[in-house]
């Protein structure tokens, strides 16, 4: 038994012993070819550059290490640089690209290049090149050459490495957290945008003797996939900050989803105008759900162009903030309706569809009467734009840009409106339709009493429609507004007080004088009201539009100027009768005075 024991021992030892002295072996012998076989692998890695870019690019690196055990290797302090000469001949050949690009990183890891297969088979395939924090300088110039180019080299790579390889395959290149430099060199002075925390990772590249007329790969890859994690940028004027969080594409779905964006003040309400010393358009965006469906990658590699199929917005919130009681600056707004700013966006943008759902709309005015902020808000806002564009080839098919939305107006009343806006019209052209269903006029308050100094007593909407055109200068429309048993306070705000009180004899002024109670009348008469705004040419868009319906909704229920000057009469009598009424008094309680003197002076 001890015997058996020993002889167990003895083959143990003997075999863990061979077991060592092979690893030592292939370890050591790995290594000598490795490092044989170095100067090699190092002249073919920057040959296998040069030929599959045509020279326009070669590779630099500091050292190569390589373990052939593992099948593992990787290069440091790399540089991939541009051939400015070659990329002048190719300009002249009208052969370069649109894009040059830069890249350096400290090191570059090759995982898994499949060696026995390269031996046997001459295809080199490697399972993943990974490029950790990498500086990328991508440079843009635009060729005539290159006008609908297909995202598919000139001429096929594999005619450079043919000779010596049947075939080379990456499964994966990742890019990880990228400092992504963008220049673009197609004005008088270059213009550069970057970010950062980028990740990137390219999908299958491959050469082999089909790859490259593949309608299925993108720039011999079958997919880009980009990911991008809390990216912040401030606006130039230092008033916003810009945040996103969670941004993924895929160039083979051609999807972009983000998962929340906000465009934040850097400012409350209040002082956002008070720092800047005059009244400005305070903007406050918050959206959860963003994405673009159909989205065409090699034209916005080519040319910078953002053509998407689809884009759905999803809930979310815009607010508009203007403070009324700071003075207006004189610097016209005129030329910047939205259709007319997509217009001026440099980069060519087409939208096919863009949906809006359970997205919150409101604008707040901070008045200088009332000392108080009025809003008007559309809640839960849902529907579509259609031909969001500002390229000329989109345009010339279809110049309108048109939107459909359902809205609840102080999140009570459902409003249906019709947009269309003319993209080429210099002046602006645009038309608003709409009809607003059943609601509690009481609702309309939030609006009402700080901006109008009016009270809704009692009131119920029916029906409103109209139907306006508008352009820089003006607006006319028609609006049909049916309402019953409409009631009002008129409203003042009295010296130190900060709350609105009721001014009782105006009040029974405007009931009886000025405002219709129904609309129609008992007699099924409807007012129909015209509307004929003109445009502050320091206005924006949405006090525009609002101003435009009050407008409207004002002369429905009888604030016209004809009565508005009958009711401006009537005070001036009634004061005028004060006045009279004060005069005779003090000169009946003057006469009472001296009789009481010329008595008194009588009894002495």
């Amino acid at each position: 038994m001890i015997e058996k024991s020993r002889k167990r021992k003895k083959i143990l030892i003997w075999t863990g012993g061979i077991i060592l002295i092979l690893v030592l072996g292939i370890s050591l012998t790995s290594k000598y070819f490795a490092n044989k076989f170095k100067p090699l692998i190092k002249a073919q890695i920057k040959e296998l550059v040069l030929r599959s870019t045509d020279s326009l690019y070669h590779i630099e690196f500091s050292a190569i290490r390589i373990n052939l055990l593992t099948a593992n290797a990787s290069l440091t302090e790399v540089k991939v640089i541009p051939d400015t000469q070659v990329f002048k001949k190719l300009t002249a050949l009208k052969k370069a690209p649109n894009n040059i690009y830069y890249v350096e990183l400290e090191k570059l890891g090759i995982r898994n290049f499949h060696l026995f297969r390269l031996l046997r088979h001459r295809k080199l395939n490697i399972s993943q090149l990974r490029l950790d924090n990498p500086n990328v300088v991508m440079i843009n110039k635009q060729f005539d050459f290159n006008e609908d180019k297909q995202p598919r080299p000139n001429q096929s790579p594999y005619d450079y490495i043919s000779a010596y390889l049947k075939e080379f395959r990456i499964h994966t290149i990742d890019f990880n957290n990228v400092r992504f430099k963008y220049i673009n060199n197609n004005k008088a002075k270059p213009e550069i945008d970057s970010v950062k925390n980028l990740n990137i990772r390219l999908k299958d590249y491959l050469i082999d003797p089909h790859s490259a007329t593949d309608k299925n790969r993108l720039y011999l890859l079958k997919d880009v996939k980009i990911n991008l994690n809390n990216y912040t940028f401030a606006t130039p004027d230092s008033l916003y900050r810009l945040n996103l969080n969670q941004l993924d594409f895929s160039a083979a779905s051609g999807k972009l989803n983000i998962k929340s964006f906000s465009l934040i003040p850097r400012y409350d309400e209040m002082r956002f105008g008070q720092i800047l010393g005059y009244a400005k358009d305070r903007y406050e965006i918050q959206m959860s759900d963003i994405s673009l469906d159909g989205i065409n990658l090699p034209l916005y590699i080519l040319k910078q162009e953002l053509f998407a199929r689809e884009m759905n917005i999803a809930n979310g919130s815009v607010a508009v903030f203007n403070n009324n009681s700071l003075a207006k600056r004189n610097t016209e707004k005129i030329g910047r309706y939205p259709h007319q700013l997509l217009q001026k966006v440099e980069a060519k943008l087409n939208i096919s569809k863009l949906n809006l759902s359970n997205v919150n709309i409101s604008y707040s005015e901070f008045d200088r009467d009332s000392r108080q902020k009025g809003t008007i808000s559309f809640e839960n806002t849902s529907g579509s734009f259609s031909n969001v564009t500002n390229t000329p080839k989109y345009k010339s098919l279809n110049p309108f840009m048109t939107a459909s939305l359902t809205s609840y107006l102080m999140g009570k009343g459902k409003l249906d409106v019709n947009f269309k806006f003319d993209l080429n019209a210099k002046d602006g052209a645009f038309s608003y339709s709409g009809v607003l269903g059943p609601m509690e006029g009481r609702s309309l308050n939030r609006i009402t009493r700080p901006l109008g100094m009016v009270e809704v007593k009692s009131g119920t909407v029916k029906k409103l429609e109209f139907l306006i055109d508008a352009n820089d200068r003006k607006a006319s429309g028609l609006m049909k507004f049916q309402y019953n048993d409409l009631s009002v306070n008129l409203l003042k705000r009295e010296e130190g007080e900060s709350r609105l009180v009721r001014q009782g004899w105006m009040s029974f002024l405007a009931n009886a004088i000025i405002l219709n109670p129904n609309n129609p009348d008992s007699s099924g008469i409807l007012i129909t009201a015209a509307i004929h705004e003109e445009r502050k040419k320091n206005g924006s868009f949405f006090a525009f539009i609002w101003r435009s319906l009050l407008q409207g909704i004002k002369h429905s229920v009888g604030v016209t100027e004809a009565k508005q000057q009958k009711i401006k009469t009537q005070i001036a009598r009634f004061g005028q009768m004060k006045i009279d009424r004060e005069a005779r008094q003090a000169r009946r309680e003057k006469r009472r005075l001296l009789r009481k003197k010329a008595e008194a002076l009588r009894k002495k």
